[in-house]
């Protein structure tokens, strides 16, 4: 069978965490995803935005990942496609005036496809009319527009709140990922078996936005109980985390990411009770690699021959701990000098989103592996998504 397509509306400040987790999450999958906006092309970028709740009136505002598409929004056929996805964030506002947008939703929804938005992307739900009679849920700011367009407003007893009403699908805020895109997978048909598994996230401070979230809500989607720990926290607490970017420097940028909400106490980690680890990359793999009890709990998962997936500046932990003597490995290329001296066969990440599997390791070179990184861990656990 073909592989199911599906469409990404993005527009220059849409919400980092809003695109780029369904993207790569339902690349990993097997989905094909294109993602476009008005008045770009493939190969083009659009500025993405973080948004959070930190204790004000209303959400912050910072800088967050380009975000780069890989199609051309004038060139888009949507008889082509199973699905359309509407991210959040500040886009949404002038896209729902765009009379080519409004006419987009509005084929996909009376085809009856899968039509999935998220925060105020419900905006442009209401300029299509495709909201009126439907239950719908949004960011509580968006309220009034979707009641006034005559949509059956349901508030969101949480921000992770989902809500699906027929072929439409909608969510208060990316805290909602995890059921928001496996309703979507659903919708298009999708049955995921294997995922009975808990796995456990390696956090720390400064570790890369989108190398803990988009994996972290991406297994979650897949029914996978996931547990993220953070040496000296505990569940409830935060870790602040970098966004690196390429920006035509000689390395990456650096910008202050979302905050990342922990959901298990370090402290209480029965490391033989997991299936699987998970290391992301970012900066706090420098100090987490000074760590003996990470090294401890690292060397448990590999002796165990259990799944390790681990990411860019991640294996400068794997290294630190000696678990790398004769593995096939790939880092972010500033990180090769501690794979090699660790042991490793060094495979060079050429295009930047290569991944590899060696036994039971798996390793990647930065965020744009994502799908290959994820899916790669998906067959160690024998999970998979079929249409």
């Amino acid at each position: 069978m073909a592989s199911k397509r599906v469409l990404l509306l993005c527009g220059d400040y849409m919400e980092d965490y809003e695109a780029m987790v369904p993207f790569q999450a339902l690349q990993a999958y097997g989905l094909t995803v294109d993602a476009v906006c008005p008045g770009k092309k493939a190969g083009d970028v659009c500025r993405t935005a973080v948004h959070q709740l930190s204790g004000h009136q209303t959400y912050s505002e910072t800088r967050g990942h380009n975000f780069a598409l890989n199609a051309t929004f004038a060139e888009i056929d949507a008889a082509n496609y199973d699905g359309l996805l509407l991210p959040g964030g500040r886009a949404p506002e002038y896209l729902a005036h765009d009379p080519l947008v409004v006419a987009l939703v509005i084929k996909f929804f009376s085809s009856g496809k899968a039509l999935a938005s998220i925060c105020h992307g419900q905006l442009i739900l209401a300029a299509a009319g495709v909201a009126k009679d439907r239950k719908c849920t949004a960011f509580p700011p968006v309220k009034p527009v979707l009641v006034a367009s005559g949509a059956h407003w349901v508030e969101p007893d949480t921000m992770a709140a989902t809500v699906v009403d027929g072929n439409l699908i909608t969510a208060a805020t990316y805290e909602g990922h995890p059921e928001f895109i496996q309703h979507f997978v659903k919708a298009l048909g999708g049955n995921i078996s294997g995922s009975n598994k808990k796995i456990l996230f390696l956090c720390g401070d400064y570790m890369e936005d989108y190398e803990v979230t988009v994996p972290f809500q991406s297994l979650q989607a897949l029914g996978c109980q996931v547990d993220a720990v953070c040496p000296k926290k505990k569940t409830g607490e935060t870790c602040p985390t970098a966004i690196h970017d390429f920006e035509g420097d000689q390395t990456y940028s650096e910008k202050p990411g979302h905050d990342f909400a922990l959901n298990a106490t370090y402290d209480d980690v029965n490391a033989s009770s997991y299936d699987a680890l998970v290391i992301p990359g970012g900066r706090a793999p420098e100090y987490l690699a000074l760590n003996e009890s990470v090294i401890a709990l690292v060397k448990h998962f590999m002796e165990s021959k259990k799944p390790v997936a681990s990411i860019c500046h991640g294996q400068q932990i794997l290294a630190a701990a000696d678990v790398l003597k004769g593995r096939r490995c790939t880092a972010y290329p500033a990180v090769k000098l501690n794979v090699v001296l660790g042991g490793a066969i060094w495979l060079e990440p050429n295009p930047i989103s290569r991944c590899f599997t060696d036994g039971n390791l798996v390793t990647g070179a930065a965020w744009p592996g994502h799908p290959e990184f994820i899916a790669k861990l998906m067959a160690l656990l024998g999970i998979h998504v079929t249409f």
